[in-house]
């Protein structure tokens, strides 16, 4: 399948997420309107108990808690990828203050009219939610503290260009904090092919090894994985997709989802470099983030 043919499915499906609550979403099983074939909450981890939560952001899709080792100060300027409906943009903006920017950018138009409806409740004028796409970032080199992400990455079909863009728009020394899929032994044919697993972040996750050394080609230092669980798929969605016994050799081969939480930080040397961070789209300037 073309990468266009699976960011089009993709957005579909978060476009029809983004119009039901989260309790619609848990309830639906695959949080669009009772299919029963993908758990998209099925990574989740709870946020509740963090400053700067939001239910109405929360649509249950994570699957972790990139903030929590983000390491992000007051005045820091914060860039979501696949900010959703918000819920992470707020957690960040809890703790980069007013003083603060946090740029949220997503490719679905539906999941932006959520998070910018969100903001405008809580009141926030130094949160912007911009559409765009992570391969190909509507924002200006060398301009984020820090970027966070949230079970996005897996989604994105050539991860090794969005590496480079997170790389091009953090600041010297900047660094990232990102909570995504990957996979232990391989994944049966029949997940790998199918483009509902593919939206619900199975099909697109790759081996771990595979993703730290994308990490490393394109020039982070430092990388770490701070936090991850093995998460196995229930045998009741796994039967949609694989016969009994690709089941039990799933089991039996050990093969697991793991979502995990990894950092690195951009050791970028300004001058050597500055033509790359000067790799800017001509509508949105460097150093220009502006406010909803």
């Amino acid at each position: 399948m073309k990468n266009e043919d699976l960011k089009s499915i993709v957005r579909d499906k978060y476009s029809e997420i983004a119009l039901q609550s989260k309790e619609q979403n848990q309830s639906s099983c695959c949080g669009a309107g009772g299919c029963s074939t993908v758990d998209y909450t099925i990574f989740s981890e709870d946020y509740s108990s963090l400053k700067g939560y939001n239910a109405d952001a929360d649509l249950g899709l994570g699957c972790g808690l990139p903030t929590e080792f983000a390491l992000i100060k007051e005045g820091d300027t914060v860039v979501d990828l696949g900010s959703g409906a918000g819920n992470d943009a707020f957690v960040a903006r809890a703790i980069t203050g007013p003083t603060g920017k946090v740029l949220g950018l997503d490719m679905t138009p539906a999941m932006i009219d959520k998070a910018r409806e969100n903001a405008e409740k809580l009141g926030f004028n130094n949160v912007e939610f911009r559409l765009g796409d992570i391969e190909d970032m509507p924002i200006g080199g060398n301009q984020a503290d820090v970027v966070v992400s949230n079970c996005v990455l897996n989604l994105v079909p050539d991860k090794k260009k969005a590496f480079s863009e997170i790389y091009r728009i953090l600041k010297p020394g900047g660094h990232f904090s990102i909570s995504d899929v990957v996979i232990q032994g391989e994944l049966p044919e029949g997940l790998r092919n199918d483009a509902e697993m593919y939206a619900g972040c199975v099909a697109g996750a790759i081996r771990k090894e595979d993703y730290l050394d994308l990490i490393r080609q394109t020039g982070f230092k430092g990388i770490h994985v701070q936090k991850e669980r093995a998460i196995q798929i229930p045998d009741d969605i796994l039967s949609n997709y694989l016969t009994a016994d690709e089941i039990r050799r799933c089991g039996k081969d050990k093969s697991a989802l793991f979502p995990l939480t990894s950092t690195a930080k951009n050791r970028l040397n300004h001058v050597a470099n500055q033509a790359a961070v000067n790799r800017i789209n001509p509508h949105y300037p460097a150093n220009q983030l502006t406010h909803v």
